[in-house]
């Protein structure tokens, strides 16, 4: 660990909050209110180092930027001095009427509008959702392209043209009514799992979870939850954020390597999340309105519910996977249907499922890493090295890598 780090994990962890607040200062300038938070992270590096942290790294960057982006706006007309870095960071009581002279403004609220403003209806869903994982959260292009399993030209092009799309539209940075509000609400939550997941995931190469991502994307559903009360899908997707950060302690062990759900301690497992995503999902089950983010939730419960790994519910979990696959059809939860099948019937069923996702996951390292563990349970050792070989090449995070690398080890030994 550097001595940085911990600067990195601040200005990533303040981001949502402070590019919200810019933006919505900056009446909706998306570019500009890149530009004044980039600035004010160059200004943290600079000074946070010699004078450490401020009391409210949020506040302390919507205030810099906010002051830098009024200076380059008046570079031709009178000149507004940035203010020094001593005013900056010395003294609780200058930090404290730093915070108040922000408007007095609930400034975690402007992400909620920011996701609304990103999921504008004008653009393609994939465009919006890519859009706000990259202003919101501040994901690199490569992590959102990973996400969305193209190209990173690809990505950037699709962030690029939607940028532009609602710079030309001039679209204001206030809070939607209500009926844009509810038009928008499904891609809004498909962006926070998204979100959640990269943080689950921490595809951006740390080898750790990315916990304030996995509970900004909790603490905004909520938020969705307290707006549209009703929404069994909103319900769903807290529920499932929940039930499966209740297991964040448990899945990396004291070295960052990965530990398989079935050989995770569960007696460390959180379980007043588990039990509040329970409850959600009780609720929303009553509605009887299945959705996609509701039979996630559904798997997830099953898999909390089972007090050890050979209690778990494999039959009614691949049931669940079909159900999903019917209501969202897409290549990853077949494959994740498959994993289920080699629980429930055995790994030939699960292999002859694959077999078909090749062309479509020929970029994805959960399909090699699928593939060479049904290969090796069925003695196919030589064809199973391949897909290891493969799934190691398309690793996002060391964790990964040395995670197949256990099999290669394992089919070394077996040969030898």
């Amino acid at each position: 660990m550097t001595d940085l780090t911990w600067i990195d994990t601040a200005l990533k962890s303040a981001r949502p909050q402070a590019v919200a607040a810019l933006l919505r200062f900056f009446r909706g300038d998306l570019d500009r209110a890149e530009e004044a938070f980039q600035e004010a992270c160059l200004r943290a590096l600079q000074s946070w180092p010699e004078k450490g942290p401020p009391r409210d790294a949020a506040a302390w960057l919507i205030f810099v930027g906010r002051n830098s982006g009024v200076d380059e706006g008046r570079r031709s007309r009178k000149h507004v001095a940035l203010p020094e870095e001593d005013i900056l960071t010395d003294g609780e009581d200058v930090q404290d009427d730093m915070a108040e002279r922000l408007d007095g403004a609930q400034y975690r609220d402007d992400i909620l509008r920011l996701l609304f403003i990103c999921c504008h209806p004008d653009l393609p869903n994939t465009q919006q959702i890519a859009l706000a994982l990259r202003i919101v959260s501040g994901l690199t292009v490569a992590e959102i392209a990973s996400a969305f399993l193209v190209s990173e030209s690809a990505m950037e092009q699709r962030i690029t043209r939607a940028k532009r799309r609602i710079a030309e539209a001039g679209t204001e940075f206030a809070t939607p009514g209500a009926v844009e509000r509810a038009g928008r609400l499904g891609v809004v939550a498909a962006m926070l799992y998204l979100l959640f997941n990269e943080g689950y995931s921490a595809s951006g190469g740390e080898a750790h979870i990315r916990k304030p991502l996995c509970d900004e994307a909790i603490r905004l559903s909520r938020l969705l939850l307290r707006l549209f009360p009703s929404e069994t899908e909103i319900m769903g997707l807290t529920a499932l954020m929940l039930l499966q950060h209740a297991r964040a302690d448990t899945r990396l062990d004291g070295e960052g390597q990965i530990v398989l759900l079935e050989d995770q301690d569960r007696g460390r497992w959180d379980i007043g999340m588990i039990t509040e995503g329970l409850a959600l999902l009780d609720k929303a089950m009553r509605h009887a309105k299945p959705g996609p983010m509701l039979v996630q939730a559904a798997i997830a419960a099953l898999h909390a519910q089972a007090a050890k790994a050979a209690d778990t519910d494999w039959v009614q979990i691949e049931r669940l996977y079909a159900t999903l696959e019917k209501i969202q059809p897409s290549p990853v939860i077949t494959l994740n249907r498959a994993v289920a099948v080699l629980k429930a019937s055995g790994p030939e069923a699960a292999l002859e499922m694959i077999a078909p996702l090749a062309p479509a996951l020929a970029n994805y390292f959960y399909f090699y890493g699928v593939q060479g563990a049904l290969l090796q349970e069925l003695g196919r050792d030589e064809e199973a090295r391949i897909a290891f070989d493969r799934a190691i090449a398309l690793a996002r995070t060391p964790a990964e890598a040395a995670h197949i690398r256990q099999h290669l080890d394992r089919l070394g030994q077996k040969i030898a």
